[in-house]
């Protein structure tokens, strides 16, 4: 993928996502949910450890958590260039197995996703779990097709999850495009411009209309189809082939393709790595291999682009922040927290003049970092702000 951000970021993302080069070990576990009449979740795990292989020792250090659900008809192992790669990389990595066969029930699906990220929080302090002490505070709900939609459904009114991504989502029952108007985490959504097991117009597009998320992007795949999000898998190459029975794109350069966006965007996210988020929004504007959407602060800041007449001051500050328009017409100012999550103050209104200056009361806010938006005149320029 063709990158235009600057060496020293390229170097800090390369050895962010690199150095970590964990060993893969992996446990079989069957966890009960005594809030659904002790419901059964026969679970996968694959974690960072000190060597390969099935229940090795977990490696030193506390890694957030991806909940990951399947598609229909389909087996948690379909993934495994998926949660290999995360687990190397310092994920634990979470796969339900349950609502595997031919009778799905979406909402126990959506509900067992939801389920496996508080379960492993608990198991992160629970002193007697193989996980005690190795559970970080960040984790993301994902799936692929119905797994996808499932995790509308998990994610609907739950803030618990830092973030979402999802694969090909699929429409579900209940439906994940009605879930989606009450996620507000930020969330990434993946398809394939030539789906036609779940066409992007009817499934994805929809749903991310639908999202409430103050941040989220949606990325089309370009030639990408809906089983090539995972390896190999006959049911789901059958789907497909009553449809199309060329697709455009290799599995391995769609895998490709979305390891490259799904890593810098959880690094980003889970593991607060600015420089990634710098590079995945690079990517976003310079890959040919994708077309994209997004709501997200920060998206387009490239080198060259041109200089604004804006000036922010004081930076940092401690009750007021001064903004600077350097142009007339229509302005709207917004403050998002440092993961542009939320929206804290917005303000709107006319400048009559370059030199004219609204003042921000910040007061409100707590102590650390944020992104000012300045809209003028359909110009949107990005900044940090810190406040102390």
């Amino acid at each position: 993928m063709k990158k235009i951000f600057t060496l020293s970021v390229l170097l800090t993302v390369a050895f962010a996502l690199q150095s970590f080069a964990q060993s893969v070990g992996y446990s079989a576990v069957t966890y009960t949910d005594a809030s659904r009449s002790n419901r059964s979740v026969t679970t996968e795990i694959y974690y960072p450890a000190t060597s390969a292989g099935s229940n090795t020792p977990i490696a030193s250090g506390q890694f957030p958590v991806i909940v990951f659900g399947h598609g229909f008809m389909m087996t948690y192992s379909a993934y495994a260039y998926f949660y290999n790669a995360m687990a190397a990389l310092g994920y634990i990595v979470v796969l339900p197995t349950t609502e595997s066969g031919m009778s799905p029930v979406h909402a126990n699906f959506g509900a067992d996703e939801a389920f496996l990220i508080t379960q492993m929080k608990s198991e992160g302090t629970n002193s007697s779990s193989f996980f005690y002490n190795h559970i970080a505070v960040t984790s993301a709900i994902m799936g692929h097709s119905m797994g996808g939609g499932a995790a509308f459904l998990a994610c609907e009114n739950n803030t618990t999850p830092t973030c979402m991504v999802t694969f090909a989502e699929a429409e579900t029952t209940p439906s994940s495009m009605v879930a989606a108007r009450s996620v507000t985490i930020p969330a990434l959504v993946l398809s394939g411009s030539v789906d036609c097991v779940a066409p992007p117009a009817t499934n994805q597009v929809p749903t991310y209309d639908s999202l409430a998320s103050a941040c989220k992007v949606f990325i089309s795949i370009t030639g990408g189809c809906h089983c090539y999000f995972a390896d190999y898998n006959l049911y789901c190459i059958i789907g497909e082939q009553t449809c199309d029975t060329n697709p455009p794109l290799a599995t391995a350069d769609q895998e490709d393709a979305t390891l490259d966006f799904v890593k810098l965007y959880l690094d980003y996210y889970l593991k607060n790595n600015a420089a990634s988020w710098t590079a995945f929004n690079d990517s976003l504007q310079v890959s040919h291999r994708i077309t994209y959407q997004t709501t997200c602060p920060l998206t387009g800041l490239t080198e060259n682009k041109p200089k604004s007449k804006l000036q922010i001051w004081p930076n940092p500050a401690d009750k007021l922040v001064n903004v600077q328009f350097g142009s007339t017409g229509n302005y709207q100012i917004r403050i998002f927290d440092a993961v542009g999550k939320q929206s804290f103050i917005e303000q709107s209104g006319y400048a009559n003049s370059a030199e004219e200056t609204e003042t921000i009361d910040i007061s409100s806010l707590k102590n650390g970092f944020y992104f000012i938006e300045v809209n003028n005149n359909g110009v949107r320029s990005f900044n940090k702000i810190i406040k102390e």
